[in-house]
């Protein structure tokens, strides 16, 4: 019984419908309720093959900036040997230097600018069904003076 003087007070708490739910007060570690079983796995069964897929195109897009990249050189190379007047299989043997495999090597001399244009078709080693991409870049150089353009006409005629 209570002491003489002493009232006695009903909890305010309101009590749990259900012992799955948690009180806001209530800081005790839940267990999952069943229906939230095995989501964990769902969502990692949806979420990996698109990590994968992401990962896959931002490989391959390293892959075709290097091969840029790469054209870029060998065209830059290809360019410099042209202006100085290489002959044309020695301008293509620099320019192959640095080139990807495959690609296509293009010399023109025409007056006093000399171009090395370098083309290849990327395709990724991991993914053969993919289409290949068609990767381009050429560079341009001034010629030395004495240098004979391709097309058969010397500085000296005065041709522009």
């Amino acid at each position: 019984m209570a002491a003489p003087g002493l009232v006695k007070v009903r909890s305010t708490r309101p009590k749990r419908s259900s012992p799955d739910l948690p009180l806001p007060w209530d800081s005790r570690p839940q267990r999952p309720r069943r229906s939230d079983r095995g989501s964990v796995t769902a969502e990692a069964a949806v979420g990996l093959p698109a990590l994968v897929a992401v990962l896959g195109a931002a490989l391959w897009a390293v892959a075709l900036v290097g091969a840029q990249l790469a054209c870029v050189d060998a065209a830059r190379a290809g360019a410099r040997a042209a202006a100085r007047g290489e002959p044309a299989e020695e301008v293509r043997a620099a320019a192959a230097l640095s080139a990807p495999r495959g690609a296509g090597i293009t010399v023109s001399i025409a007056g006093e600018m000399a171009r090395v244009t370098i083309s290849v078709e990327v395709r990724p080693n991991w993914g053969p069904m993919l289409p290949p991409v068609h990767v381009e870049a050429s560079a341009s150089a001034a010629t030395e003076p004495g240098v004979i353009d391709l097309s058969g006409r010397s500085p000296e005629d005065g041709v522009p």
